[in-house]
């Protein structure tokens, strides 16, 4: 498969017939100058380009509309048709004709002047402003810089020479026409840092904030706004300056689902002053406030959203039935596509318009709703990164075509996620791989909240809009990629490891869900599903940050200068952050389970739990020392915030909250202490030390003692290595030392002792022996991946789900009532005796694909007869919210009288687009696990 950069190079250039010649942007000694076309746009992109210059060659670039400033080498930049252009192309006999009414487009070329000799224009013509621009930030890419130059701090580098190939080159149209960024829930950050820290003169978010804004939309190819409408926020239109920064910016302006016809109800619908919200019973007053906006912005380059909701993020008020909301939504469509023709003296249908299909919207859209066709559907996700739906056939022939609106941060029930960003690139690559294959390529917006928390993301989520051929690649491959430019080749490897596993590690469950709260109405904090089995599980998540912090924290040690606040920024803060919060709140619940079971008493006879793998009775004098270690992961939160704002030598002060809207998973908690029995014991815990034969993996155990310091050390192991062979356990690491069991896949295996105090413990390290290709039972759990089979129906979609991978039915299938037969998914699985069991078929929680389709599976034990199951939900149901926060949907299927001996699991899809992530056969007595039994064996 090509590389990324292929892909992307591939997509955006066509090379021309031309001389091959290089751009000398600077020799060591002289810098080119930048001449623009007159027009503001051309001319900020000409002060990017020479910032950009300066910071690589410590020399001012000349920026100017006249040619007679040009250096030895002049960047010419404009549209095609403009004077400066043409002439230059004309001059030279380059023919610029087939970037006449394209969209976004540009050439660029380098061409020796024909006046002056040893003088040459690198002209990038563009078929609009925007194409321009593209060309000038496709060139400050290929200089080096990155777009997180200055809102992350990724400084560029000096340079002692500069130069970039000069053949000719035509770009492609974007894939997507109208791509770019919510900014959302800013009270924060982005508003409270603007207000007091960037921009105290207008004490909000004003022009000088969006100017900064609208650059990085440039940086990152986004074309299109919707801006912040926060109660904290002045509205965007009250603000003198912001809608003009938009136009100089050439940034089509549009709003939110909440805000038809340009309108911020929040704080511009004044109900003293206008009245109630209300269509039906204040109908002229609602038009009246529609129109004077129509009139005040039809200047600007704008993207209306029109329908009705409530004066805020609301369903409509005053609707008594569907039918009378889906009646005053035509009724209000209708009227308000004639204030936008009349004010901007043109038939409606040349006014771009969206509808955006939000909560109730959607369902007033499925009674019905008659939308002119030169109006764009706009598909939102379900809030947590689930699109509901997309177009059908018969939608997909709209002129006006379709959209999305896709969160990467959220504020809202079940539960918000607005501190870090926390989206998996696997899942965003594979919804937005349905958009395109579904027609909707008018318009992708993304919620980006405060921006800070999602700069990967933001990014990721634009490049795939702006070329969507590189939704092929694999999304670890693109953050690797990623991590190069920002930093260095040769810490990208390890960048794109630990930024996976933290990804990994939030698809599992986000930080902000770890609360196992919920919201709206706010719900107190309860003990984590982690620790219902014990402890292990929890111990392990532990295990899996604490290892990407190490390597996190490593790396940020051997960073250079001018990389250090940008790898805090964007790798060591979001991970130390996710790491903390999960420290704080599991080793509180670890600390009360441990305490509870030391409330048994001692038993003398020091026998061995074989359930619970651990010495019976033995009191866990680590329960004090967990929860000091809890208070030290809060304090490191907010030690780590605090640093976070003070980069840049306060630059960033307030930009970043450790506790967005103040919820109960953020606030510190209360540190219980035990009084526990001080006894010379020592115990084990330890919920799996099973190996499969000839398969490498690791298992960790925790081994501690009853309260008195102990000398410990591990003998007579074969098979394996333990991490630590001896230590002590004592107060200073809490009476508790975590050690972890290397298994290489020897033929043999022998646990071992540990010798602890006056105690012999043996460790119930076991090798399991299967079949080759057999999956086999650890803990009475037969864990199957799904991409343990093939089929032609079957497609696989990488980095997704609990496995590293996962398979999707083909978005091309057919909804069909009977399953094709001839291509099953076929899954093999033993069991050693006969036993009641049950199958788990565990999805990842997407939707119907479109209005027409469902999400079913149908399924075949043993030959016999098939079982369909729907994995569909509807609204907010309990079982969605729990299908989100744990990003998983499940079906159980009893079976009883398990028989003895192979058995053969067959797996038909019934509609496109479902997604399978894993099969689990729990034998039974299985503990029930919050995620995958043993997952850490897989990472």
């Amino acid at each position: 498969m090509r590389s990324l950069s292929s892909l992307v190079l591939a997509f955006v250039f066509q090379a021309l017939p031309a001389q091959a010649k290089e751009a000398v942007l600077f020799d060591g000694n002289e810098v080119a100058s930048i001449i623009y076309q007159d027009h503001r746009t051309t001319e900020l992109a000409g002060q990017l380009l020479a910032r950009d210059l300066q910071a690589l060659t410590g020399r001012n670039a000349v920026v100017s509309k006249d040619l007679a400033a040009c250096a030895k080498l002049c960047v010419v930049i404009g549209r095609y048709d403009s004077p400066l252009v043409e002439g230059i192309a004309r001059d030279a006999g380059v023919s610029m004709a087939a970037l006449q009414e394209q969209w976004e487009r540009y050439e660029r070329v380098l061409i020796p002047s024909r006046s002056k000799r040893g003088q040459n224009y690198l002209l990038i013509a563009g078929s609009d402003v925007r194409g321009v621009v593209w060309g000038v930030i496709d060139l400050t890419r290929e200089m080096g810089v990155s777009p997180w130059e200055w809102w992350a701090d990724v400084t560029p580098r000096r340079m002692k020479r500069l130069a970039i190939a000069g053949e000719r080159r035509r770009s492609e149209t974007p894939s997507v026409q109208y791509r770019g960024i919510f900014l959302n829930d800013e009270d924060w950050g982005l508003q409270p840092w603007a207000a007091k820290t960037y921009e105290p003169e207008v004490g909000d978010i004003g022009p000088k904030t969006y100017a900064r804004i609208f650059e990085l939309m440039w940086r990152l190819k986004a074309n299109t706004i919707w801006p912040a409408m926060h109660d904290s926020t002045k509205p965007f239109y009250q603000v003198p300056g912001n809608a003009e920064s938009a136009r100089d910016y050439s940034i089509v302006v549009g709003t939110s689902h909440a805000e038809p016809m340009m309108r911020n109800n929040v704080r511009e619908w004044d109900d003293e002053r206008h009245g109630e919200f209300n269509y039906f019973t204040n109908r002229e007053a609602l038009i009246d406030y529609w129109r004077e906006r129509a009139e005040e912005v039809k200047g600007f380059e704008n993207l209306y959203t029109i329908g009705l909701r409530g004066k805020h993020d609301s369903g409509m008020q005053g609707a008594n039935s569907p039918d009378q909301a889906r009646g005053a939504m035509e009724d209000a469509i209708a009227i308000q596509r004639d204030l936008l023709a009349a004010a901007q003296r043109r038939s409606a249908d040349q006014v771009p318009q969206v509808v955006t299909l939000y909560k109730e919207v959607l369902d007033i859209y499925s009674t019905g709703l008659k939308v002119p066709s030169d109006v764009t559907l706009v598909w939102p996700d379900d809030n947590y990164g689930y699109i509901h739906q997309l177009s059908n056939p018969e939608e997909q022939k709209r002129s006006g075509g379709s959209g999305i609106y896709y969160h990467l941060s959220y504020w809202g029930r079940p539960h918000d996620y607005l501190w870090l960003g926390t989206t998996h690139p696997g899942l965003v690559r594979e919804q937005l791989e349905r958009a395109w294959n579904t027609d909707a390529r008018k318009i992708w917006i993304f919620n980006v909240g405060d921006i800070k928390p999602v700069e990967y993301l933001a990014e990721y989520a634009l490049e795939l809009a702006f070329d969507h051929n590189a939704l092929v690649q694999n999304p670890r491959d693109h953050l690797r990629r990623w991590a190069s430019q920002q930093f260095s080749k040769t810490s990208a490897e390890e960048i794109a490891d630990i930024m996976t596993e933290y990804y990994d590690l939030a698809f599992e469950r986000r930080p902000e869900f770890m609360g196992f709260g919920q919201v709206e109405p706010i719900q107190p904090n309860r003990i984590s599903d982690f620790v219902r089995t014990g402890g292990d599980e929890a111990e392990r998540r532990l295990d899996r940050y604490a290892a990407i912090v190490r390597r996190a924290e490593e790396l940020a040690a051997s960073m250079p200068a001018d990389r250090a606040e940008a790898f805090f920024q964007l790798v060591l803060y979001p991970v130390r952050g996710a790491a903390s919060l999960n420290e704080r709140i599991l080793k509180l619940d670890l600390a009360a389970t441990h305490a509870k079971a030391g409330r048994a008493p001692f038993n003398p006879d020091n026998s061995w739990d074989i359930a619970a793998n651990r010495l019976s009775g033995a009191p866990r004098a680590d329960s004090n020392a967990l929860v000091t270690q809890a208070k030290a992961a809060h304090q490191r939160i907010i030690a780590d915030t605090a640093a976070y704002n003070a980069q840049g030598n306060g630059k960033w002060n307030g930009i970043m909250d450790m506790a967005p809207r103040r919820l109960p998973v953020f606030q510190e908690p209360i540190y219980p202490t035990w009084a526990l029995p001080s006894l010379a014991a020592c115990g084990i815990d330890a919920t799996n030390l099973s190996f499969v034969s000839g398969r490498q993996a690791t298992r960790s155990f925790t081994l501690y003692s009853a309260g008195q310091p102990m000398r410990w050390s591990y003998v007579g192991q074969r098979g394996v290595t333990p991490s630590i062979t001896s230590g002590n356990l004592d107060a200073g690491n809490g009476f508790s030392q975590r050690i972890t069991l290397v298994y290489h896949g020897a033929d043999a295996l022998d646990g071992g002792r540990i010798q602890c105090g006056n105690q012999t413990l043996e460790m119930d390290a076991r090798l399991i022996k299967v079949a080759a290709g057999s999956p086999p039972a650890i803990n009475r759990i037969i864990s199957i991946p799904a991409t343990a089979a093939r089929s032609e129906a079957w497609e696989v979609v990488p980095r997704l789900g609990s496995q590293g991978n996962a398979l999707r039915a083909r978005l091309d299938l057919p909804t069909v009532e009977k399953p094709n037969v001839a291509e099953p998914l076929t899954y093999l699985f033993a069991t050693d005796a006969q036993g009641d069991a049950e199958l788990r078929v565990v999805g990842v929680p997407v939707h119907p694909l479109t209005s027409g389709n469902r999400l079913r599976l149908a399924i075949r034990i043993d030959g016999g007869p098939l079982q369909v199951l729907d994995f569909q939900t509807f609204g907010r149901s309990d079982e969605w919210r729990q299908n989100v926060l744990t990003n998983t949907a499940t079906r159980t299927v009893p079976l009883k009288r398990l028989p003895a001996g192979s058995h053969r699991l067959e797996v038909y899809p019934l509609d496109p687009g479902f997604i399978l992530d894993r099969i689990d056969v729990r034998l039974d007595g299985a503990p029930d696990y919050y995620g995958v039994c043993c997952q850490a064996a897989s990472h």
